[in-house]
């Protein structure tokens, strides 16, 4: 009977996932714990308990074993669990036993990851080694509605088959690899395409592994659905005559690269739907919650609350008839973004043509501001807080632990049933990894207060309970990590060079705290003894971010300098900055989550010819540097990697400095071209406020960044 017994428990596939991770994550050690499956829990659960040799962690299912298993490693372990999958997982000689027993309910049943920008910014070279580490750290992090939009463009190219499109129209169709994500939000067509055929199918691989584990694992991941972008040429080979339109410029993008939406009132738009979502369910299958997200940062055809209430109605209806249980999962990142097309009146049209409880809005930003205040909670639509964090994959030290403790809890608190859930959605991963842990950690009624679990991060860092090591951690969530990042996070180092401010709103020097408090953190980790890999990593994340704070007042000096007519001032400025960069190049070079080369290396390990390798490498540079066909959005996706702060931005400082330095000699005025004065200015054209050595530099400068992104020889 025991046998028996013994076996059918070993069968249960949450015990078989929960013991999977413990595998990858523990190694040998895996066998110091063991799950067990709790029945009849009305919440998402899990249990803590030494019961003999062993660490019995048990769970309603292999997503909350997940979480219990990582409570275990941070609170008794001290150990901590990276995203990235070079990360060791530094385990004590002896695993530890659970004193007493310990019993965690989930406060909401919802938990949400990922944007679609992270695909772009973070994801989008990633094997699967990369993804299951990443996967392992959404389960323990009690993750169960991971965005899943990887591979969806094989799914596409079947569908436009059948409307008669030829793969080279498709594929031409189609984006570089790194922007995908902008072309799935409507934003993009044709960039850097044609898309190739092995990363359609390599990607359409890649996305079954990620599925398979994601569900094992508890979770359901969000597919999305047709909302209503189609190709330009789909008008030339379908029969019937489509009800179109271009949508709005994006992105400073010429016209060629304008996407074409499809009103949903349109017969055909039922009809792809259909076709999208069967040919989805066959290669992927379905968890019934698909991501639809039109609008995305450009304009509806109408602006009148009925016509938005048809669009919608006209969305969910198409999805239905395919798949009657499906719930729309809607980002908020558009009622923030347009408020003046998305009044309150116009929301609720919205939101309202759809069945109550078969919608769910993502309040993408509530960082900044939450959306659900502002809508009665969404109209009675199912909502959940979503923390952003993070803009472009940016470098800079961010995100306020007490303010969102304090917002969530008066979410909890106030905003009534509707409120369903937590996530983030990050676009880029950034520096900032216990921020967002702390967020999701906040899922779970552990009853831990802040000052505790911010000594836990040290704890956990280190291996071990370390007074300074508390400190400095304290001083980092107390004094320095105490505000959200604004779109354009940089220091001065990252941003394009200018005398004054900032040169366009992708670059935003701001900081929201006083750069001596970060200072004093690096004076307290100083003092910290021992070695861990996360403890060398925070030691590097803060010493960096020092450095890049000291720029903006050398930059400054240099211009006070250049104002005053002290050329031996400006000689002496421009040498301390570049110094500035090398220092800041040589802490970056210690790191690999500070690596341009690893990008560049998972971007060409895609390639199968040089051609391939050489096309990957392209789009990868472009979307970090000029990330467009314009000014626009260059540098939006700025960071403190080794290779990019010496290659780059410190290139183009030099020639900054040099530029100005000419134009005094010359005895002419440098004016700052194409700054926030000079939104517009076309590179290589003329302005009327820029002339001589000014202009010259403007046109050198964005020739350089074309030919590093190697979108020009």
């Amino acid at each position: 009977m025991i046998a028996a017994a013994l076996a059918l428990v070993s069968c249960n596939p949450e015990i078989r996932s929960a013991r999977g991770l413990a595998k990858r994550i523990l190694g040998e050690k895996a066998s110091a714990v063991r799950f067990e499956l709790l029945e009849d829990t009305q919440k998402d659960t899990y249990e803590l308990e030494t019961v003999g040799s062993k660490v019995v962690i048990r769970g309603n299912n292999a997503n909350s074993m997940a979480v219990g298993l990582n409570r275990y490693l941070q609170e008794y372990c001290l150990a901590n669990v990276s995203w990235y999958d070079y990360n060791p997982v530094e385990l004590p000689q002896t695993m530890p036993s659970v004193p007493s027993k310990i019993r965690v309910e989930a406060a909401v049943p919802q938990r949400f990851f990922l944007n679609y920008c992270t695909f772009g910014y973070t994801m989008p070279w990633w094997n699967w080694d990369q993804w299951e580490r990443f996967i392992d750290w959404m389960a323990l992090n009690g993750v169960n509605m991971p965005l899943a939009i990887t591979g969806q463009e094989a799914v596409w190219q079947k569908v436009y088959r059948k409307h008669g499109m030829s793969d080279e129209q498709i594929r031409e169709f189609f984006v570089g690899p790194a922007h995908l994500p902008w072309q799935r939000m409507c934003n993009l067509d044709r960039w850097q395409g044609p898309l190739p055929q092995e990363w359609i199918d390599g990607q359409a691989k890649l996305q079954k592994r990620i599925l398979q584990r994601e569900r094992s694992l508890g979770m359901k991941p969000i597919l999305p659905a047709f909302s209503g972008h189609v190709p330009a040429a789909l008008a030339e080979t379908c029969p019937e005559k489509l009800d179109t339109f271009r949508v709005s410029y994006w992105g400073g993008f010429a016209d060629e690269y304008r996407c074409t939406f499809l009103s949903p009132m349109d017969p055909q738009f039922a009809v792809i739907q259909k076709e999208f979502l069967e040919e989805q369910t066959r290669l992927y299958g379905t968890d019934h919650i698909y991501g639809v997200d039109p609008f995305n940062e450009v304009d509806a055809p109408f602006w009148d609350p009925e016509t938005l209430a048809k669009i919608s109605k006209g969305i969910f209806d198409s999805m239905t008839a395919v798949d009657p249980e499906a719930i729309w999962l809607q980002m908020g990142w558009l009622f923030y973004a347009d408020e003046t097309h998305w009044t309150d009146e116009n929301i609720k049209a919205y939101l309202t043509a759809v069945p109550q409880g078969r919608m769910t809005i993502l309040d993408y930003f509530c960082d900044f501001t939450q959306i659900w205040k502002r809508t009665e909670s969404f109209y009675g639509q199912n909502f959940i807080w979503c923390y952003l964090g993070n803009f472009g994959g940016m470098t800079e030290i961010e995100g306020d632990f007490h303010q969102n403790e304090a917002w969530l809890r008066e979410t909890m608190e106030n905003a009534g049933p509707g409120f369903v859930g937590i996530g983030s959605t990050l676009e880029g991963f950034g520096v900032n990894e216990p921020v967002y842990e702390a967020v999701m950690a906040q899922a779970w009624d552990t009853g831990i207060s802040l000052d505790s679990y911010i000594d836990n991060i040290a704890d956990r860092h280190l291996g071990r309970a370390d007074a300074n090591y508390r400190a400095f951690w304290h001083k980092l969530a107390d004094e320095v990590s105490v505000s959200h990042p604004y779109t354009g996070s940089a220091t001065v180092i990252n941003a394009h060079p200018t005398l004054t401010g900032k040169w366009h709103w992708t670059t935003d020097i701001r900081k929201g705290y006083d750069i001596s408090k970060a200072v004093e953190a690096l004076e307290l980790i100083s003092k910290v003894e021992g070695e861990s890999n996360y403890l060398d990593y925070d030691r590097v994340n803060i010493h960096r971010q020092v450095i890049g704070n000291c720029a903006a007042a050398v930059r400054d000096r240099f211009t006070d300098c250049y104002r005053r007519g002290d050329r031996d001032g400006m000689l002496k400025a421009k040498a301390e900055f570049l110094e500035l960069c090398d220092s800041l190049t040589s802490v970056l070079s210690t790191r690999r989550e500070f690596s341009l080369q690893d990008w560049i290396d998972d971007a060409r390990r895609w390639g199968i010819t040089e051609e391939q390798k050489d096309y990957y490498e392209m789009n990868a540079r472009t979307l970090i540097s000029v990330w467009g066909d314009s000014f626009h959005l260059c540098d939006y996706a700025n960071r403190d990697w080794d290779g990019l702060v010496d290659t780059y931005y410190k290139p183009r400082w030099e020639m900054f400095f040099d530029a100005v330095i000419a134009a005094f000699d010359a005895g002419e005025e440098f004016v700052d071209s194409r700054s926030t004065g000079y939104v517009g200015y076309t590179p290589g054209g003329t302005d009327p406020g820029v002339t001589g050595p000014a202009l010259d530099y403007d046109n050198d400068i964005w020739d350089f960044e074309c030919r590093w992104a190697q979108v020009k020889e």
